[in-house]
């Protein structure tokens, strides 16, 4: 079952059904609380008494998955990914579970941020599974399958969450994700045979116990810095503050630590690897710096209930799935660094569609037609990067590299959620009005996503 195996004719051929359902089963269920979530969380938020902080939900998460995509590097390269995938499963439950029973703000972001970190641990888990157990030939067509298993959750979990939430609570939305993940937990222990396997096959990590531990520090540094940046400018405003040093201290933590976790050079835009996450992390930051509040605009300044803001992001997930089936084909070998030039071109449209919508106030449902375009633009690059950071690097190394490719994601949405956040803050009045707003951040993250383009033709070697 390893990379060097021959071709069998598809994912689901009987040699890696149960391996491809298990890794099905696992994005599913991550992918429906986030959708889910989304929709949630502008009734959350005013329960808690945290609109204000609306953005800091969302960013506590993302920087604990920073520390458990870091960390999961290091234990996978070292153990394998079954362990990684155990402990990711059980943390996820157990804050999902937490934040359906929180009471407090506070409380409520402790269960995000231990969701956070067993998610970090499944998703550089599953990377590892992928570049391990199959062949090279197959793998654009497993990130193909694990992208499409975004639509059924993308497409029914927004308005199930709207439903849940006004017939019963928002806390039931956290609650129904816990059985799911059990129901995962199984699938993996019965083809843990099957992955250990794949595991056995590979020749040690290229990096020893020292470069594991720079690179376990370095992800508790960037985590740390992370945390600060978010709680500096979660409640910003347009003066000097404790909150405001403390952002800044973040922003030098996070410059710091970052390049101890990316391919020499990704800053640069050097060919080959550290455009692969320069890509990355410019993809994740416009788009979820955006998509964020979408919903919270949607509802507060359009007037439209959450289940029709869930509808909206449902249906925009469609060319997320789109995308990624069509850089799936086969035809696209050897040139798919073009597809992330694609990619990136269609979400600055789709962003720039979105500012126009809101600043014009033209129908807020054009918004799902937008988010169309941006979800096909995320599609074509997301799983083509994911492809393409495989290819380039040793099955050995496979644990590190994917680990980096989750950083450069996970950092990009952190840093996109914190600046259009602390302008939120900055911005925002109580008495709402606040297109403006919007507008301004949204139009500063579509000028991000045009320099997608460009990384893109910077990845051929």
């Amino acid at each position: 079952m390893s990379a060097a195996a021959p071709t069998r004719t598809g994912v689901f051929h009987p040699a890696y059904a149960l391996v491809s359902v298990a890794l099905v089963a696992l994005i599913t269920v991550i992918a429906f609380e986030g959708m889910a979530v989304s929709t949630a969380m502008p009734a959350a938020a005013r329960e808690l008494d945290a609109v204000r902080s609306y953005g800091l939900a969302f960013s506590v998460m993302l920087t604990t998955q920073l520390l458990g995509i870091v960390l999961a590097g290091v234990w996978c390269d070292r153990a394998g990914a079954l362990p990684s995938l155990y402990a990711g499963q059980a943390l996820f439950a157990a804050g999902c579970g937490l934040c359906g029973a929180a009471h407090s703000f506070g409380l409520f972001l402790a269960g995000r941020g231990v969701a956070g970190f067993g998610a970090g641990l499944i998703i550089v888990a599953g990377y590892v599974v992928i570049g391990r157990a199959y062949p090279d030939s197959l793998r654009p067509k497993v990130f193909s399958v694990i992208s499409a298993a975004w639509v059924l959750p993308s497409l029914v979990g927004p308005p199930i969450a709207a439903w849940v939430t006004t017939t019963w609570s928002w806390r039931w939305v956290f609650w129904l994700v816990v059985a799911p993940v059990v129901v995962a937990m199984a699938l993996v222990l019965a083809r843990r045979g099957q992955i250990a396997g794949a595991d056995e096959e590979v020749e040690q990590s290229s990096r020893d116990r020292r470069a594991h531990a720079r690179a376990a520090w370095a992800g508790l540094l960037i985590a740390a810095s992370a945390g600060a940046l978010e709680w500096g400018t979660h409640d910003l405003t347009v003066a000097w503050s404790v909150g405001t040093v403390v952002a800044a201290v973040g922003v030098l933590g996070v410059a710091a630590s970052a390049p101890l976790l990316l391919p020499p050079g990704t800053w640069l835009m050097r060919r080959g690897l550290p455009s692969v996450m320069i890509a990355r992390f410019l993809l994740t930051s416009s788009f979820f710096g955006t998509i964020t509040y979408i919903p919270l605009m949607l509802v507060n300044e359009r007037g439209l209930t959450l289940g029709a803001a869930g509808a909206i992001l449902a249906i925009g997930s469609l060319g997320w799935s789109a995308g990624s089936w069509v850089q799936g084909r086969d035809r696209w070998a050897g040139r798919r660094y073009r597809l992330v030039s694609i990619g990136g071109g269609l979400l600055c449209l789709g962003l720039l569609a979105v500012v126009a919508i809101t600043h014009f106030g033209w129908n807020p449902y054009l918004i799902a037609v937008a988010l169309v375009a941006c979800g096909m633009g995320m599609g074509l690059g997301t799983a083509s990067l994911s492809v393409l950071s495989l290819v380039l690097t040793p099955a050995a190394d496979h644990g590190s590299t994917s680990s980096s490719l989750q950083v450069a994601d996970v950092l990009g949405s952190v840093l996109g959620i914190a600046a259009a956040g602390a302008v939120f803050a900055a911005l925002h009045t109580a008495a709402g009005h606040d297109i403006p707003v919007y507008v301004g951040m949204w139009l500063a993250l579509s000028a991000v996503a045009a320099l997608v383009v460009l990384a893109g033709q910077r990845i051929r070697t």
